[in-house]
């Protein structure tokens, strides 16, 4: 494996603005970790990898880039079905235009990228189209010498991949922990009513009064506006709770299945496989074991 390394920095990276890594590999042997600084990630060639960030697991296609900004979200590219023996990975990382001494990045011009930054605390995996935009960028700038230069060509990605339409955030909001926004106030407030009922019956009636519509119309609406069902909305408020609770507790799984509104285990396990991809015991375990924290 060869490793071209950008301005080497320690975990919290010292006085340095980036670290880079470009690496061409034959394989993802690195276990689920979760780290301070914020990070994006370039995976090519690796056709058949499965991606999990925290309780999002997706498959990628040859061309893979995603953005994470939580200091707390866990996440693991592994091999799974890949057969590529020429995987190429770039990694960027940083730690600025969050905090609230970032007072540049609240300056018009980085708006954009502030928006994104907070939006990648759930991680935020980006379009073919986007990342064909900035391929170039990213495949040239461990070659950059100068620090600022090469800076000032990840501000360039960043601003680039901020502007694109079409990136979808991964885990959800109840796992990353990250306050809900929305700019409708009507899905705003039944999106927090959710939120703070979730361990409860939920009824649509009583979501469309809070938007002050017609059952009928509210569901379309919400969909509309957010791209899900009602329903499926739930299921992922509610699963993302319980992925929380079976990594930050030792409550049983049927405690689990009940505090997150569902009285039926059978359900909530034939559920949660659907959406994760294995039961919850398998993902307990899988994540208790591997983690680690850099």
């Amino acid at each position: 494996m060869s490793d071209r390394v950008l301005h080497e920095i320690t975990p919290l990276m010292g006085r340095d603005a980036l670290y880079i890594a470009d690496r061409n590999k034959k394989e993802f042997a690195y276990p689920i970790h979760n780290h301070e600084v914020y990070e994006l990630n370039f995976v090519e060639n690796a056709a058949g990898v499965r991606r999990i960030v925290g309780d999002s697991s997706e498959i990628i296609g040859n061309y893979d880039l995603v953005l994470i900004t939580s200091p707390d979200l866990e996440h693991v590219w592994e091999q799974n079905t890949c057969t590529s023996k020429d995987i190429r990975e770039i990694t960027i990382q940083f730690k600025f235009g969050l905090d609230e001494e970032d007072v540049l990045f609240e300056k018009t011009p980085f708006l954009s990228i502030r928006n994104m930054l907070k939006e990648a605390q759930k991680g935020l995996a980006f379009p073919l189209p986007a990342i064909m935009k900035v391929y170039n960028l990213l495949t040239s700038i461990s070659s950059i010498d100068d620090r600022f230069e090469a800076l000032l060509q990840f501000l360039r990605i960043l601003h680039i991949l901020s502007i694109h339409d079409g990136a979808h955030a991964l885990a959800t909001s109840a796992y990353a922990k990250v306050k809900i926004e929305d700019d409708s106030r009507r899905v705003l407030k039944v999106k927090n009513y959710i939120n703070e009922n979730y361990m409860y019956e939920i009824k649509l009636e009583t979501l469309a009064d809070i938007a002050n519509m017609s059952q009928s119309a509210f569901s379309r609406f919400f969909k509309l506006h957010t791209g899900r069902t009602l329903s499926d909305y739930i299921i992922d408020t509610r699963l993302g709770y319980a992925t929380r609770m079976l990594l930050d507790t030792q409550d049983s799984i049927a405690n689990i299945s009940f505090n997150c509104g569902y009285n039926n285990l059978s359900n909530f396990n034939r559920l949660f496989k659907r959406k994760k991809g294995c039961s919850p015991s398998e993902f307990r375990e899988k994540y208790r074991k591997t983690r680690i924290i850099v």
